[in-house]
């Protein structure tokens, strides 16, 4: 398995330097990963530290709480597009799930990722399963499967509990093979990274990235 081309590398940290990014995205040039997934005030950098590979640009919109309005989440979107991100990763708005506000989540579900594709960038909608029941999860995928996402993303790394086995299967049974998975959030070795893919993940949010490479055998 070339695990490496799961894998979007991943530094979120509000203390992140540019060194940071340097590396990070030396890493993943080196490596051939997805992506590398980097915070807003760093998307100029990271989109020319690739420049001329194949590794992705993706940043965070919203993040980490989701709660942000739909209109500063949009006006997020804009910069990051106008930075060169390929991919955003979106935190959609958790107090609104958890209230019941179904219509609330729909319009902004729909409005980000109207923006973004008319744009040629892809969404991936982070619903933090880790704090969702079943049910609330479940929701979820029906309300953004018509919505035209591109992937559904379990978490921010920011919440008690990461990425799982059980949700990423429950995902996978309520979304169209259409839409793809990322795990992420405390995936550290390649052996979970193995279970998370084999539940039908297609992309993995790490930034223990390179120690799984090496575990693979490829690094």
């Amino acid at each position: 398995m070339n695990i490496a081309s799961y894998i979007d590398h991943t530094v979120l940290k509000p203390e992140t330097t540019l060194a940071d990014i340097e590396k990070l995205c030396a890493e993943a040039v080196a490596q051939s990963f997805a992506a590398v997934c980097v915070p807003p005030y760093f998307v100029k950098a990271a989109k020319e530290l690739t420049n001329g590979s194949n590794v992705k640009v993706a940043t965070v919109i919203g993040f980490p709480f989701g709660y942000s309005a739909t209109e500063a989440k949009l006006n997020e979107i804009e910069q990051a597009i106008a930075d060169g991100a390929d991919e955003l990763d979106i935190v959609h708005n958790i107090a609104a799930l958890r209230n019941g506000n179904h219509a609330y989540l729909h319009h902004e579900v729909k409005a980000c990722t109207e923006r973004a594709h008319k744009a040629g960038r892809s969404v991936k909608i982070i619903v933090e399963s880790g704090i969702l029941t079943d049910a609330e999860l479940a929701k979820c995928c029906e309300l953004y499967a018509p919505l035209g996402i591109d992937f559904m993303k379990t978490s921010t790394g920011y919440a008690q509990v990461g990425a799982t086995v059980d949700a990423v299967k429950l995902m996978r049974r309520h979304l169209p093979d259409t839409i793809a998975i990322k795990a992420s959030g405390g995936i550290r070795t390649f052996a979970f990274a193995k279970e998370l893919i084999a539940a039908g993940a297609t992309r993995l949010g790490c930034s223990a990235s390179m120690e799984i490479v090496r575990e693979s055998g490829l690094g």
